[in-house]
């Protein structure tokens, strides 16, 4: 590796099977990176338009040529999967080969490696690795004494992984599939799809789905013992009735579906999402104790449960939690750049959630109070306005820039956006943003955690203060806020909930994610006027200035 070089990093291995859908792989994604700080990142989805798309050895060739990198200068990084370490191009013009391994690398690995005519360095890394330097691009360097843990359905030898940061030095100290039974809950349980009515297909979009259904429920230790006895019904793909017979004569519940309106069903869920959040934290106070260490930085797809993210805040395990906006692999890229930089220079900077810019670098938000005006009006009078403003967020959640927002005290704006505009089901919520400040207002708590930047938390809401956010309450009396501290967040989205706040006396906007149904983010401008017209919105912010439509 060249200290003068940039880094460009690649996850793109190939799915098991060529499946019309993403399955064991998914989410591909490259970034590039110098002196710490990144130039470009692409989630591959935000491109392609096709939901978690994992084609990019189909398309790298021409990603790559549209920033004249065919033959650039650059160190060049790949993230590995439990499938394999190989990444291959249709016509073999690109080919990556990674050795095998019986174990973990503590760092990257070379591998064999011909880049578009002709043969050149290369690196693996890890999946694990990968997920838990993903935190560098969002808080920079880690915290010494800190333990790294990755944790998420299958990465490269394990599905959790942790490690020890002191003295600069990153040590392992294990990984492997003890908590598989865990994930599985929310990605291959066949329990958990027939509730939620969802085919193989669906599976990454089970575990929001699951998430948002399992607050409708209470935890039941009655029903745990009952779901341990039955190994969580997680093999029933083909039998499903057998469920719901011995529910029925466990129970003397009369099922003959799984209608999801059922109140021990609900309870079922609740239970199986209270079982992994205590499992999780029990973990993870076991390796507390074992490392002594004082700070935690959590990755992976299971680092997405907020339930389980705000158990470890509250346990106080930790002095610091770190969890990055794109824990789950949308984030394998950068975690691989960042680790060749650090290596490099010894240190990453620190960088706002709004990373994904590929073929939209021109892209900057450019607004007048007129426009913050505007647009506080039209949301006070009850309409719904989109928002792509500079670039695109990095993970799963608009986090402002490629948001709709709506006034949060109405359940019939909330039930509009999220059903009618966006085809999402009935039990699934809407989030909330709000300042930091009116965040204390419906919590009442004295500080917001930092992770809240990021929609990573969820808060209980003072029942009094409750019907000024009903649009955005969960069935359980709580919000996944998104808290915004000051202009260095996001500059449009602070000046315009100020306003709210200061002029019409709102103190929460709906903010949730601007796509259409089965489709990602929206990306460019073009896409925003696609969806917009599709959706029929109200008005637009396009790079800060606002439209009525």
């Amino acid at each position: 590796m060249d200290h003068t070089k940039p880094t460009l990093a690649v996850y793109g291995i190939q799915d098991r099977y060529n499946y019309k859908y993403p399955f064991y792989v998914h989410d591909h994604n490259l970034a590039l990176m110098q002196n710490g700080e990144v130039i470009n990142f692409l989630q591959l989805e935000r491109e392609t338009r096709i939901k978690r798309d994992n084609k990019l050895h189909e398309y790298i060739y021409r990603l790559l040529k549209q920033k004249k990198l065919i033959a650039g200068d650059y160190d060049l990084m790949f993230v590995d999967n439990v499938v394999g370490r190989t990444f291959l191009t249709p016509s073999g013009d690109a080919r990556f080969e990674a050795p095998l391994a019986n174990t973990l690398a503590e760092k990257a690995e070379p591998g064999k490696c011909w880049w578009f005519g002709a043969e050149r360095e290369a690196w693996a890394l890890n999946h694990e690795l990968a997920h838990v330097f993903s935190c560098l691009p969002f808080f920079g360097n880690f915290k010494d004494n800190s333990l790294l843990v990755h944790f998420d359905g299958g990465a490269s030898l394990s599905n959790f992984s942790a490690w020890a940061f002191k003295d600069g030095k990153i040590n392992l100290v294990e990984f492997h599939w003890d908590l598989k039974f865990l994930s599985a809950i929310y990605n291959a349980n066949a329990l958990t799809f027939a509730i939620i009515g969802a085919g193989l297909e669906e599976q990454n979009s089970v575990p929001g789905k699951f998430m948002g259904y399992a607050g409708w429920g209470r935890y039941n230790p009655d029903i745990e013992n009952w779901l341990v006895e039955n190994n969580y019904f997680e093999t029933i793909w083909s039998k499903k009735t057998a469920f719901l017979k011995k529910a029925g004569e466990k129970w003397g519940v009369s099922l003959k579906s799984f209608d999801q309106r059922n109140g021990f069903l609900k309870d079922v869920a609740a239970t199986l999402q209270y079982i992994f959040r205590r499992e999780t934290v029990r973990k993870l106070k076991e390796l507390a104790y074992k490392t002594k260490c004082r700070h935690l930085y959590y990755t992976g797809g299971c680092a997405l449960n907020i339930y389980t993210n705000t158990a470890i805040v509250e346990s106080a395990l930790f002095d610091s939690v770190f969890i990055p906006p794109c824990t789950e692999d949308s984030g394998l890229s950068l975690g691989a750049a960042a680790y060749l930089e650090w290596e490099k220079h010894g240190e990453v900077k620190s960088h706002t959630p709004y990373l994904n810019n590929w073929g939209i670098e021109d892209y900057s938000t450019d607004f007048s109070d007129e426009d913050i005006k505007k647009t506080a009006y039209a949301l006070s009078k009850g309409k719904i306005i989109g928002v792509c403003n500079g670039y695109g967020e990095a993970g799963p959640r608009a986090l402002g820039n490629r948001s709709l927002l709506a006034l949060a005290n109405s359940k019939r704006l909330a039930g509009k956006i999220s059903r009618e505009l966006k085809g999402r089901e009935w039990y699934r919520p809407v989030a909330p943003v709000a300042l930091s400040e009116n965040v204390k207002y419906f919590t009442g708590e004295k500080s917001i955690h930092h992770l809240a930047k990021y929609m990573l938390l969820d808060f209980p809401v003072v029942k009094e203060k409750q019907a000024e956010i009903a649009g955005a309450l969960h069935a359980n009396q709580t919000a996944r806020f998104q808290s915004v501290s000051d202009k260095n967040d996001n500059q449009f989205l602070y000046d315009l909930l100020k306003y709210l706040d200061e002029n019409f006396k709102i103190k929460a906007l709906i903010n949730t994610s601007f796509n259409t149904h089965g489709k990602p983010l929206v990306h460019t401008t073009e896409d925003t006027w696609a969806a917009a017209k599709k959706m029929k919105l109200d008005g637009l912010v396009i790079n800060g200035k606002f439209q009525e439509l």
